[in-house]
């Protein structure tokens, strides 16, 4: 065969196979980047900073769910402890989504503590009066007396704090992190359950934390 005709024909192969492989509607193109890599949540991966990550919070609440479903005023109770949780204040430099940590430990309560405790879902309260409400007036249907008020009131509150303290120099940047949690009694004020986790890592560059 040609030189040339073999060269021009390689070419439109080419071209055609390019052609095909194009993604659709603009989708992304990154032949030449590195491809994502799937990780479990409490593995640490290789981006990584000195700040609050996935590891850290699957291993902090972890230790918060088991912790609570250990004391005996949850674990002994007569009758099924009520929790609302209170806003994590977050007085670390790091801007992460501070409240991830209760909705975990709520998550991992409801799956695993086999009715041991039960969370009130104050986040839905003013679509719970409206509901009430429409029931009262009669503009919707109710399988119970709508006069009848059963919203619960709480037997614990639950809510935490993050602090940390942040070392930088010409060779690095070093975080430690406290987390601690706590239970507190809704009627005496007192608190019935507490505990924390500490971690620390170093590293030669910051990271940035959304």
């Amino acid at each position: 065969m040609n030189p040339r005709l073999l060269l021009v024909s390689s070419c439109a192969l080419g071209a055609a196979f390019l052609a095909g492989c194009q993604q659709p509607y603009g989708g992304v193109q990154n032949p030449n980047g590195v491809p994502v890599t799937e990780m479990r949540p409490d593995e640490r991966g290789f981006v990584a900073g000195t700040g609050v990550e996935s590891q850290d919070l699957v291993a902090v609440t972890d230790k918060m769910s088991r912790g609570i479903l250990g004391i005996p005023e949850i674990a002994s109770a007569k009758v099924t402890p009520r929790v609302v949780l209170e806003p994590v204040v977050n007085e670390t430099r790091f801007p992460i989504n501070k409240d991830i940590f209760l909705t975990r430990i709520r998550s991992q309560l409801n799956e695993k503590a086999m009715g041991h405790v039960r969370f009130l879902d104050r986040e839905m309260m003013k679509t719970l009066e409206r509901e009430r409400d429409l029931k009262m007036s009669g503009q919707v249907t109710a399988s119970a007396d709508p006069n009848v008020v059963e919203f619960r009131g709480a037997d614990y509150f639950l809510t935490g704090k993050l602090q940390s303290l942040t070392t930088r120099t010409s060779q690095g940047v070093s975080d430690y992190v406290l987390y601690t949690f706590r239970l507190t009694d809704a009627r005496t004020s007192e608190i019935v359950w507490e505990s924390s986790a500490e971690i620390k890592k170093q590293g030669l560059e910051d990271a940035a934390y959304r």
